[in-house]
């Protein structure tokens, strides 16, 4: 039996296959099960500490008191991935943590207000993914195709490349969330339980899946009107879900080992890529209109496009990151999602005047039946330093919704800059966001800003 030499340690792997926009960092911390190295466990570990500042909706309390502004910490993530490469085909991956800890929600149940639990205190940690991957074809092994079948709590939720996106390399400070259009509903926490197939054919690469959408079952609320018909996730016993995802790498290839797409090369790579995807679920919501239930189908489709392309040939030039989405959302009549990050904020039971129809804090309206145009694009600044201590890239962002539930359509901006101590492996990421803010259906909406600082870091 031949010995097995376990080799702790940093590993340096090929940076074009994992580049995270750090040239000396490498692929973090990685267990080397033989000499060769082609069976290992790596490991990744990241934080990302957010410090806000917010004007909240109007009809807001935090921590019992009336406020038009408020302060906030929190944890936005804080994760382990770890993933097993048990031979040339065979590979299983765990990834856990938490998400949205502030000081004052996200922690566990409560049994009182204050104690060992309740509040901000203790958050839930739960797996986001789990499952075993098997490569019928490995890359070489039959010309230009490949394929790997795999199945477990997955990421490869098709429609969009920011729908897969990784948290770790974001251009923004964070997802815009509405390519997450089931997020904590149907999923969890953007993934499903199922059945998945990637690959490549050339630079074609694809992604479809198989899977169980987690039971919903919201009450319609009753109209006798057919036109005010709110559509709401309820899905019983649900029907399988469908989604698939291709796209043409026009010049470098991506890596494929993980479903996780990169947001930012930082020069790199040179990038250019086109997509399209879908996601489908038969009856996935219901409406009622007289007493009488109707169900509707989850149909969501994307196009998109991203670029990643470096400036110049010498190493700490410039490079341009830019990516373009249109997303087709159909949830059934007048469907709408409310989301706001880490919302700190309560209904003031005292408040007079119009109140946001989205509720308090930084609510607005997320997902919902219709149509959204985003884009995106930031500039690496250049340095004349061979080693700089600090790369600053700019970027700014645009969001236009036009929801069936609205009669007005809505427009919202992110300008900010990311300041790289280490590439994305220790960054400073600075940003200020609009959001709409609807007192009425049929009016347009007015405004609210909110100014972000995450520091993080990962392994």
């Amino acid at each position: 039996m031949k010995k097995i030499l376990i080799i702790i340690g940093f590993a340096l792997i090929n940076n074009s296959l994992y580049s995270q926009g750090s040239p000396d960092y490498g692929n973090g911390l990685k267990i080397n099960l033989n000499q060769q190295g082609d069976k290992h466990i790596r490991f990744i570990l990241w934080d990302q500490f957010w410090v806000r500042n917010t004007d909240v909706n109007p009809g807001s309390m935090v921590g019992g008191e009336a406020t038009d502004n408020s302060w906030s910490l929190g944890n936005r993530r804080l994760r382990a991935l770890a993933y097993a490469q048990i031979s040339k085909r065979y590979m299983i991956l765990a990834h856990f943590g938490i998400n949205n800890q502030t000081f004052i929600n996200g922690g566990a149940p409560a049994t009182s207000g204050t104690g060992g639990y309740g509040n901000g205190k203790k958050p839930q940690l739960f797996f986001h993914d789990a499952w075993n991957e098997y490569a019928v074809v490995l890359p070489g092994e039959a010309g230009k195709f490949s394929l790997s079948l795999g199945a477990g709590l997955h990421y490869y939720m098709g429609l969009s490349r920011m729908t897969m996106g990784s948290t770790l390399n974001f251009l923004t400070v964070d997802s815009p969330i509405f390519s997450w259009p089931l997020i904590d509903n149907s999923d969890q926490f953007a993934r499903q339980l199922g059945m998945f197939a990637k690959g490549k054919y050339g630079k074609l690469e694809y992604r479809f899946s198989l899977n169980k959408p987690f039971a919903t079952d919201l009450v319609p609320a009753n109209v006798t009107d057919p036109a005010k018909a709110v559509a709401v996730d309820n899905n019983g016993n649900p029907n399988f879900s469908k989604a698939g995802y291709v796209e043409y790498q026009f010049l470098d290839e991506e890596s494929n080992l993980l479903p996780f797409k990169v947001g930012s090369y930082l020069g790199t790579k040179k990038v250019f890529n086109l997509g399209a995807g879908f996601y489908h679920q038969k009856d996935g919501t219901r409406t009622s209109v007289n007493s009488n239930i109707e169900k509707h189908d989850i149909t969501l489709v994307a196009v998109d496009a991203f670029a990643d392309i470096p400036l110049g040939n010498a190493k700490n030039k410039m490079a341009v990151s830019a990516y373009a989405g249109y997303y087709n959302y159909q949830f059934g009549p007048n469907y709408i999602r409310n989301i706001g990050i880490m919302n700190i904020a309560a209904s003031d039971p005292n408040f007079v005047g119009n109140r946001a129809i989205a509720g308090p804090g930084n609510l607005q309206p997320t997902i919902g039946t219709g149509n959204i145009i985003y884009a995106q694009a930031g500039l690496l600044l250049p340095s004349q330093a061979e080693k700089p201590k600090i790369r600053i890239q700019p970027f700014a962002a645009y969001t236009h919704k036009n929801f069936e539930a609205f009669d007005q359509s809505s427009s919202q901006f992110d300008v900010g800059a990311n300041w790289f101590i280490d590439g994305h492996h220790a960054k400073i990421t600075t940003q200020y966001s609009t959001r709409p803010v609807y007192t009425s259906p049929t009016e347009s909406p007015t405004s609210k800003g909110e100014f972000i600082i995450q520091f993080q870091i990962y392994l």
